[in-house]
């Protein structure tokens, strides 16, 4: 009986040595355990949000080149032709591309559009009509109905006639010594601010405030500027907006006493340089017999200071 009794402390004393044990290493341990524990969870964040990001990244990369669409400008008139283009990564035979144009929520086009063998497709709208008297924005909705459907959208300005403001006037040009003369035009999509005669360049130089992209018309009278070759046939204008070349339009008007010429502008734009062989004769007639006057006078004094009589 002693022995046995021997043997459960025994066994009892080392059962509570290798308890002891283990709560001494749980407690000696429990900073790495618990660290050990931080760096697993903050692990599985990681590696979760790397997912998530790839697999929305993914998904955005694989609408992004589905489908595209754009104008072939940001702002349009009443009247003017639109342009509407784009390209899909994958062309599927038989499947089309479907085009919407809205204004405030209303449908105002509606079309399928073929696509091309190398994925590209474009569409020509005329704005004009019925459905085409509001200003404002205007959205292009493109869908490709292929692996669940992919859209994309893009936007234009538009301005109907009624709210398009074009003036018509004359500008009455400060030249100098020679006085004054005026310029007819015509601006639509900004305002005329001030015409300058700069003779260095033989230019006449229209200040613009372009608030939208728009066009001016100008009747250029011939006997204060032009552009003429040495024959006397009308050479061509060199027309720069803001120090860019850009091109112009001019209205036949051969033999006329002036020369009608049309330039586009961008919003934003503020100086068109017309440039010619010539703007303002630079010795007109009063110039001339003041010249004279002074030439006289100088052989005059100098014939009496030699004692030359006349």
């Amino acid at each position: 009986m002693q022995s046995l009794q021997n043997q459960d402390s025994a066994l009892y004393q080392d059962t509570k040595s290798h308890t002891t044990f283990f709560i001494f290493s749980f407690f000696n341990s429990k900073g790495n355990i618990q660290t050990s524990i931080e760096k697993f969870v903050g692990l599985r964040i990681f590696y979760g949000l790397i997912l998530l990001l790839m697999i929305s990244t993914g998904t955005v990369f694989a609408q992004e080149s589905s489908v595209s669409v754009q104008t072939d400008d940001n702002h349009y008139d009443e009247g003017d032709t639109i342009v509407i283009s784009g390209k899909v990564a994958t062309p599927i035979d038989g499947v089309n591309v479907v085009l919407q144009l809205f204004t405030e929520g209303n449908m105002v086009e509606i079309a399928q559009i073929t696509v091309a063998q190398d994925g590209s497709y474009s569409y020509t709208v005329l704005a004009e009509g019925p459905l085409w008297k509001k200003s404002g924005t205007y959205l292009v909705r493109s869908s490709y109905e292929v692996g669940g459907g992919t859209t994309i959208e893009s936007e234009f300005s538009y301005s109907s006639k009624s709210e398009v403001i074009t003036t018509t006037t004359n500008f009455e040009v400060d030249a100098g010594s020679h006085g004054t003369f005026d310029v007819e035009y015509t601006i639509q999509g900004g305002t005329l601010k001030n015409m300058v005669v700069d003779s260095d360049i033989f230019a006449l130089i229209s200040q613009i405030d372009a608030t939208d992209e728009g066009k001016i018309t100008l009747d250029l009278p011939r006997e204060f500027i032009g552009a003429e070759k040495q024959d006397g046939k009308d050479d061509t204008f060199i027309i720069l907006i803001d120090g860019i070349e850009v091109d112009y339009e001019e209205t036949p008007n051969v033999g006329a006493d002036s020369r009608i010429i049309s330039i586009n502008f961008k919003q934003g734009d503020s100086d068109i340089e017309i440039i010619g062989t010539y703007v303002i004769p630079e010795f007109g007639s009063i110039v001339m017999v003041i010249l004279m006057i002074g030439i006289m006078s100088t052989i005059l004094i100098s014939r009496n200071k030699l004692g030359i009589r006349i």
